[in-house]
């Protein structure tokens, strides 16, 4: 059985789109888990507002701050991009420098509804962790954290969240290191999916998902056999 190295217990994570669900919730998770973070967001007051809510939620507040994205990314040593599909590009772009050197992980899904309920939308580089790489080239891009249930990452009453979270990437430190990263929220466990060209499939898989979490009243999330 591959190990994967432990994570720095000090490093320190943004999350641009950090006062959104998904990254407010896991931003929760790793400050329960002992790491700083910040939560971004496009108004610094707007962040600030956001981060002081969630310290009342977790063991050590001091651990959570908020600033606006493009502090919060020249500030954090890894960075999570949690924000909806439709202003993924500008603000990547508009961050690039920012970000150069740093580790990103893209948690984007790029999805539409309908009447029929949700889809994946095309994506002309493939997927959106391959348009940031694209728009990032002085940085790691990883794609993970997709089928992670944001209403599950902010109940207090949820204590373990059991599921397994796709790592993709075409760098092999930068991919342990996220799953490290997971590996450090109860119930939660890093895999490596592969390379960053196969994030599509995995950030349409989202879409079905939704469809089970719909049908069922569930927050599904996905389980790797015999690994």
């Amino acid at each position: 059985m591959t190990t994967t190295p432990s994570a720095p217990a000090d490093l320190t994570l943004a999350f641009l789109g950090g006062t959104g669900d998904q990254g407010r919730g896991l931003a929760r998770r790793f400050a329960i888990a002992g790491h700083p973070v910040i939560l971004g967001s496009r108004q610094a007051e707007r962040a600030e507002q956001v981060a002081a809510e969630l310290a009342a939620s977790v063991p050590n507040p001091s651990l959570v701050s908020g600033m606006d994205n493009q502090a919060a990314a020249a500030s954090a040593d890894v960075v999570v991009v949690a924000v909806p599909w439709e202003g993924h590009e500008a603000l990547v772009s508009a961050l690039a420098p920012a970000l150069t050197g740093k580790v990103v992980v893209d948690c984007v899904n790029p999805m539409g509804f309908d009447s029929l309920g949700a889809f994946a939308l095309e994506v002309p580089e493939g997927s959106a962790a391959q348009q940031a790489e694209q728009l990032l080239p002085d940085s790691t891009v990883v794609a993970a954290f997709h089928h992670v249930s944001a209403m599950l990452l902010l109940d207090p009453e949820v204590d373990r969240i059991e599921t397994d979270v796709l790592v993709l990437g075409d760098d092999r430190e930068g991919t342990d290191l996220v799953q490290a990263l997971v590996d450090r929220i109860e119930g939660m466990r890093g895999i490596y999916g592969g390379r960053l060209r196969n994030a599509g499939q995995v950030e349409a898989l989202t879409a079905n998902l939704v469809s089970i979490n719909r049908r069922y009243k569930a927050h599904a999330g996905l389980r790797v056999t015999d690994v």
